[in-house]
């Protein structure tokens, strides 16, 4: 039996169910017709045919498909965007009507062309989505855009129903497997955001197998709790290309079971954890949980 520290395959538990029917077929044309792209698709998300297919949800993903920075985990192509495209909110928002989406995810490429690293965009999305579709819950994952507070407070504004932005690995590993974003600037990037709109829940997500230890895991749930984060997701790293880091360790499904337990101690409202999940995986489930979780904690008080 081979060691999982060791991997030269992947196991049997991460084994990806196919199902391109009906419904994959007509959100991926609806894509297409629409001139929008997912990064379900771009990022090469292993949940796609089961989201697509079974669940009718997607995460969109604004402000092209072109990302100025060249994170070292990431499938998504880099280079410099040459435009902005300022109808990309209303299309987004009639694609969320026409899907009859319940909860939206809206994702985007880091844009470090721009002055405002594309907030301007996610919050005109956020404004025409609630026109069109008003019962449909937003949540929204954008870069740290720069840094810049004042395109945060912009985004904000705009009042999304929960706000998700991922450290996506521990603090030691930070710097070699993103580009330009910073662990710490993360951090106060999500607790700023609690700031500017202390109701709206915050999200971060953690890939694990590019060589952390447990130790430096529990830290970063530490990390992500002291800057008042509501909500985990932690899932495997999967290499998308022999150009990307390797995995240096497939995590069994009880770690993660084990891990998921750690956060629940540590605070967090909810926790989705395993070999699958992503940032957006059942991103629905989670928000309802987290706040029946609250509700549950505040009655027990």
């Amino acid at each position: 039996m081979k060691d999982n520290h060791v991997p030269n395959r992947k196991p049997e538990w991460l084994k990806i169910k196919l199902n391109t029917n009906e419904n994959y077929t007509e959100l991926k044309k609806l894509m297409r017709n629409k001139e929008l792209h997912t990064v379900c698709e771009e990022a090469k998300c292993p949940n796609i045919h089961e989201c697509w297919g079974e669940r009718r949800t997607a995460t969109f993903m604004i402000l092209g498909d072109v990302c100025t920075r060249a994170c070292r985990f990431c499938a998504v192509k880099t280079g410099l965007p040459t435009e902005t495209d300022l109808e990309e909110p209303k299309r987004v928002a009639e694609s969320v009507k026409a899907m009859n989406l319940k909860h939206v995810v809206i994702t985007a490429v880091a844009r470090d062309d721009l002055n405002d690293g594309g907030a301007f965009i996610f919050a005109e999305t956020i404004r025409e989505i609630r026109k069109s579709s008003p019962l449909t819950s937003i949540e929204v994952l954008p870069s740290d855009l720069g840094g810049n507070i004042e395109s945060l407070k912009l985004l904000m504004d705009a009042k999304p129903d929960i706000l998700n932005h991922n450290i996506e690995t521990v603090r030691r590993l930070s710097d070699r497997v993103r580009s330009k974003a910073k662990y710490d600037q993360s951090l106060k990037f999500l607790y700023n955001a609690k700031q500017f709109q202390p109701s709206v829940p915050t999200k971060s997500s953690i890939m694990i197998g590019l060589g952390e230890t447990t130790e430096e895991i529990i830290e970063a749930m530490t990390d992500l709790r002291v800057h008042d984060v509501d909500i985990l997701t932690i899932g495997q790293y999967l290499q998308p290309t022999k150009k990307h880091l390797s995995v240096e360790k497939y995590y069994h499904p009880n770690e993660f079971t084990e891990l998921k337990k750690t956060a629940f101690e540590k605070g967090f409202k909810h926790c989705e954890a395993g070999p699958l999940v992503r940032s957006s995986y059942h991103a629905d489930e989670q928000v309802e949980a987290a706040a029946k979780n609250a509700e549950n904690k505040e009655n027990y008080a």
